[in-house]
């Protein structure tokens, strides 16, 4: 997973351009999981839906064509056979996600869960995950195992939503998750932020653990 992970920070590379870019690795992410679910994204959709400006959403699109992940088409942006391989790899490991409401466990005005299959033995405290969520404007991250039929802190053993059933509920009926997934959940008053930020963090768990 470390090779694809390396493919996503290539593609955020300068190229040789002295132009500082305005996206990175989690935006990516989300254009391939719009490309993967579309048979066609256009420029203004890849815009509103990654909050870049025009001329970030043009850069974006040649440097996945590059890579030959996409083509174009005057019916918008498509994933090419590599890429639509290249993005099902990720997905197997990454493969759901959720809004969560605020509650008693998780504190944000706009909580974004991501799920990550079978990766309990690469989590240590969750204060990684913390700060890699934090790098783009996270108010607050807390990572979760699934054990036993169970939500619990690494660490723990305790289910942490054994008093907020709703959330609970939630998270099984959203994300379906199995005996060592993770769940991060990152944090925010903005719903992007929370969301990119959630998904920053588990991108980076992948690149590093």
């Amino acid at each position: 997973m470390r090779k694809n992970i390396q493919t996503l920070q290539n593609i955020v590379s300068r190229k040789g351009s002295s132009k500082i870019l305005t996206f990175s690795i989690p935006h990516v992410f989300k254009a391939l999981q719009m490309l993967s679910s579309e048979k066609f994204v256009s420029r203004a959709t890849f815009g509103r839906e990654t909050h870049l400006g025009e001329g970030a959403v043009k850069t974006l699109i040649l440097h996945l064509k590059q890579a030959d992940i996409v083509d174009t088409t005057k019916s918008g942006t498509y994933l090419t056979e590599k890429g639509l391989k290249f993005i099902k790899q990720i997905q197997k490991i990454l493969p759901k996600e959720c809004t969560i409401k605020k509650s008693t466990v998780i504190q944000g005005k706009f909580n974004h869960a991501i799920l990550l299959r079978k990766y309990s033995d690469s989590i240590k405290t969750g204060l990684e995950q913390r700060d890699y969520a934090i790098l783009y404007g996270s108010s607050g991250c807390i990572t979760i195992l699934f054990k036993n039929n169970q939500f619990v802190f690494p660490g723990d053993d305790k289910d942490c939503f054994e008093n907020d059933l709703l959330t609970r509920k939630k998270l099984l009926e959203e994300l379906s998750p199995q005996d060592k997934d993770v769940i991060i959940i990152s944090s925010s008053d903005d719903p992007f932020v929370a969301e990119i930020s959630a998904k920053n963090s588990a991108l980076w768990t992948l690149a590093t653990t």
